[in-house]
């Protein structure tokens, strides 16, 4: 049933239910990208499996989000359920045999695999923003403090670093809004309770030190076989935004960091993102344009993505358009939306004239799906009603013991488990801040501190607060110093007469210029 250079993922039958022929997706084709959809309870986990364990059986490391938990079992042997036997007898799989296959387990929050941590920085400011759901003004906000730190040489590793940096920007504002631009103090506010959200929904565990690596998620044994990296997303789902965005930035980094390869025998990567509906949700243009670029271009990179959601309309058509390779699992057509989804689906395959496609979407079995990939010369091929092949590795949950052994085995293991706090812009800040206090504190005393001649010559005084040099006894009696010399009343009337004879020698001689002239 194996082909060399092909991955085999169940059989087509006729309409009159006798099997027809093998189909497969051809490994070199594999980074053209695909869609998997279907309803709930239709297949496709199972499906995601078979295709992460038959890549991996190929070389080809593979990323994949583990919504239920039910992907776990893919670390474990295979076991022979009545199902299982029935379908590889159904459709004639003589190779079946079963097996485990290399694991990692990945976490934001460290609790079912290896910490996944980013830093602020690296997220950058784009996806930041859908992560906080920020508006066009505070989007603005968040590029200035990323233009900012840059200039200022100012790391932003964690949610720490941006707030620090953030408070700075408010206390700043008017000299900042000259260089860069007008920095709104509200716009500010808004986004610093934004970060506050953030860590009470568990974000400050994905912002940090060590990062990621993307190099680790594309690991091979040493017996050929490609890495299925897992990453456990249960308790993710609970925060849907930050799930998508995590997605969406590790995609990005494999778009940035991996070389040019062009066309190769098969991909080095295969990306599955599960719950694809949660990134295009709500997302403004500059996102979903952003999505599109990824698609499009990652396949130069040698990566394939997959994206596996319920109904193909939950991805954007310019999207939609990138996905050469396609399985669809049963839909209902209870809704006039359900309606459009089973003709927006039918309608993107090349037709079949054994059945109709519409008709055979909304009456696939359990485990059954329309199936077309690309051939060759990377045609899609006719669509055909196929019976999957069952995964070879343990189909549901594995227990916290057995993941807890594969973590300990794992060729990663405490690498990411210990937090890294090196000195970024929250220290950086915080020192600058410690010493214009101890500078301004500094001043404060200098001039504070009384004069060298502190005699009633040498300064002004001014009784009753508490200015007044204190009380001196001599003899039993006590002479009491004002401050400053107190005039008598002949002194004060000879400076009077003085200052009007000045004053209309004054007048006179003014008088006599103006005179002169007149004339």
């Amino acid at each position: 049933m194996l082909q060399e250079g092909s991955l085999y993922l169940g059989t087509s039958r006729n309409p009159d239910d006798s099997l027809n022929k093998g189909e497969y997706l051809a490994l070199k084709y594999g980074n053209r990208h695909g869609l998997v959809t279907g309803a709930t309870g239709t297949g496709k986990t199972v499906t995601l499996q078979v295709l992460a364990e038959s890549f991996s059986e190929a070389g080809v490391p593979v990323f994949a989000a583990d919504i239920k938990g039910d992907l776990s079992g893919i670390a474990a042997m295979g076991e022979p359920k009545d199902w299982i036997t029935q379908r590889v007898s159904q459709i004639g799989f003589t190779d079946y045999a079963p097996s485990e296959f290399p694991v990692i387990f990945w976490d934001l929050y460290g609790e079912k695999g290896h910490r996944v941590r980013t830093t602020v920085a690296e997220m950058g400011p784009l996806l930041l923003s859908r992560l906080m759901n920020a508006s066009e003004a505070q989007e603005g906000a968040l590029n200035i403090a990323f233009k900012i730190a840059d200039e200022g040489g100012l790391p932003l590793m964690d949610l720490k670093d941006l707030q620090a940096l953030l408070t700075y920007m408010a206390e700043h504002a008017t000299e900042l809004s000259s260089q860069f631009g007008l920095i709104s103090k509200a716009s500010i506010a808004t986004l610093q309770r934004g970060l506050l959200v953030l860590e009470q929904q568990g974000a400050e565990n994905f912002f940090g030190e060590p990062a990621l690596k993307v190099t680790d998620i594309m690991r091979t044994t040493h017996d050929g076989r490609g890495a299925i990296s897992i990453l456990a997303a249960d308790k993710l789902m609970m925060n849907p935004r930050l799930y998508a965005t995590f997605l969406l930035w590790l995609l990005s980094e494999l778009f940035e960091e991996l070389p040019e390869v062009g066309d190769l025998d098969k991909p080095k990567l295969v990306f599955f993102f599960d719950e694809a509906h949660l990134l295009f949700n709500d997302a403004p243009k500059v996102l979903t344009e952003r999505v599109e670029q990824v698609v499009r271009l990652i396949r130069s990179k040698g990566v394939g993505v997959y994206f596996v959601t319920q109904n193909p309309l939950d991805v954007p058509e310019t999207v939609l358009a990138q996905l050469g390779n396609r399985v669809q699992h049963a839909l209902r057509a209870y809704t006039p939306r359900e309606q459009k989804a089973v003709k927006t689906a039918a309608d993107t395959f090349r037709p079949n004239p054994a059945f109709d496609c519409a008709d055979a979407i909304t009456q696939l079995g359990i485990g059954e799906a329309l199936i077309s990939t690309l051939e060759a010369k990377g045609i899609p091929s006719m669509v055909e009603r196929t019976l999957i092949r069952p995964p070879s590795a343990k189909v549901g949950p594995i227990t916290d013991a057995e993941r807890q052994t594969v973590m300990n085995l794992s060729p990663v293991a405490g690498q990411y488990d210990i937090d890294l706090d090196s000195e970024s812009a929250y220290e950086i800040l915080s020192a600058r801040a410690k010493k214009a206090a101890e500078a301004e504190a500094a001043r404060q005393a200098e001039a504070e501190k009384p004069a060298e001649d502190d005699s009633a010559a040498g300064r002004w005084t001014l009784p009753g607060f508490g200015d007044e040099p204190k009380e001196a006894s001599t003899g039993g009696t006590t002479k009491r110093s004002s401050g400053y010399q107190r005039e008598t009343v002949i002194e004060a009337a000879m400076k009077s007469a003085a200052r009007s004879v000045a004053t209309s020698v004054g007048r006179a001689l003014v008088r006599g210029i103006l005179g002169s002239l007149r004339r």
